[in-house]
């Protein structure tokens, strides 16, 4: 399968058009993490967006305490980083493999060169981070 078939998949680019995920494909590097290694550690600059490729990770809170608060599992198809990709602020969780994974990883830098080439990559994933800032709303409100 081509790299721009699995980002068509992924519901953050999955509005863009096929030309678009082709650069986006081409600004993403293949990166593999081992089983308990810490890929985005909390409090830490963000630079980048994540996609996971195989394996599986935790996303969670609390870094070096005695027990930190796991907030979700993630898996094949699933990504992390994106508010990365907008505004670079610091992590607000840690990210670890639970087992051996591969994760297609896209810098902040080359993201916002190709939006600055193609803003139509932009208007395509606006919609699906204002749909996920929804979602974290609603949760919150449920707390």
């Amino acid at each position: 399968m081509a790299l721009e078939d699995t980002l068509a998949g992924v519901p953050l680019f999955s509005q863009l058009k096929h030309s678009d995920l082709k650069r986006v494909a081409k600004a993403m590097v293949q990166r593999r993490f081992p089983k308990d290694h810490v890929i985005v550690k909390e409090g830490d600059q963000a630079v980048a967006f994540y996609i996971i490729d195989s394996g599986q990770v935790e996303v969670f809170k609390g870094i070096g305490e005695e027990r930190p608060q796991v907030l979700a599992t993630l898996k094949s198809g699933d990504f992390f980083g994106e508010m990365a990709l907008l505004d670079g602020y610091p992590r607000s969780a840690s990210i670890r493999a639970v087992e051996d994974s591969e994760c297609l990883v896209l810098s902040r830098w080359d993201f916002l060169a190709e939006v600055r080439s193609s803003p139509d990559i932009a208007a395509g994933i606006l919609p699906v981070l204002s749909q996920r800032l929804r979602e974290a709303d609603a949760e919150l409100a449920q707390r």
